[in-house]
C-alpha cells in the first residue's frame, strides 16, 4: 500500500486503525452477549462466530507478528528502557490466544447447553475486552512514545514496509480486504450501523 505519509506516522496510525478496528469488534461481542437470553436477542449465533473470528485471526495472523517481528524487535535494539513493558506485551500476546480459544470453548458450550452456559460466556467476553483494552493501552501509551523516542528514521522505513504489507504470514498472500470485509459486516451487523 503506497501512502504519502512519512513512515513513523503511517506505522502509528496503522497501529491506531488496527487498534480501533479491534475495539468496536470486542465492544460488539460485549454488546452482543449482553443481549442473549433477553426477548429480542439474535437467536443466530453466526454473527458472534464472525467477531470471534475477528478477535482470533486479526492479532495471531496479522497485528502481533508485526509487532513483535519488527516495532518491538527494533525498539529492543534501540533501547532497554522498556523491556519489562515489550515482556509484558509479548506474554499478554500469548494469552490472548489462550483466552481467544477460551471463548471459543464458552460459545460452543452455549450453543449446546443454552441459557446455563450464558453466563459463563459473558462473564469471560468481559474479562477479554477488559484484557484487550488494557493491552492496546499499554502499546500505545508506553511503546508508542518510546518508539518515537528512540527509533531512527532507517528503523521506521522497515517497519513501515512491514506494517504497510499485511500479508498472509503463511502464504504472503494478500489478507487485509479478508479481514475488511469480515470487519465491515460485524460492523453493519450492529444496530443503528449500515
Amino acid at each position: 500500500m503506497y501512502t504519502t505519509k512519512p513512515p513513523k506516522e503511517n506505522v502509528v496510525r496503522i497501529i491506531q486503525q488496527e487498534h480501533t478496528n479491534l475495539t468496536a469488534v470486542i465492544h460488539s461481542m460485549q454488546q452482543f452477549v449482553r443481549t442473549l437470553g433477553q426477548g429480542n436477542a439474535p437467536s443466530d449465533l453466526k454473527m458472534m462466530r464472525a467477531m470471534l473470528l475477528y478477535v482470533i485471526d486479526y492479532p495471531e495472523r496479522v497485528h502481533h507478528p508485526k509487532e513483535e517481528e519488527h516495532l518491538f524487535a527494533r525498539l529492543r535494539q534501540r533501547t532497554h528502557d522498556v523491556d519489562s513493558t515489550l515482556d509484558e506485551l509479548s506474554r499478554q500476546h500469548v494469552r490472548g490466544t489462550t483466552l481467544t480459544r477460551e471463548l471459543e470453548h464458552a460459545l460452543a458450550r452455549y450453543e449446546f447447553q443454552g441459557a446455563p452456559a450464558l453466563p459463563a460466556l459473558r462473564l469471560l467476553v468481559e474479562e477479554y475486552g477488559k484484557f484487550f483494552f488494557e493491552h492496546m493501552r499499554l502499546e500505545e501509551d508506553v511503546v508508542l512514545p518510546a518508539a518515537l523516542h528512540h527509533l531512527t528514521e532507517a528503523d521506521w522505513i522497515v517497519i513501515d514496509l512491514a506494517f504497510s504489507a499485511n500479508g498472509d504470514p503463511l502464504t504472503g498472500a494478500p489478507i487485509q480486504n479478508n479481514f475488511a470485509r469480515l470487519y465491515q459486516l460485524i460492523v453493519n451487523a450492529q444496530p443503528g450501523q449500515g
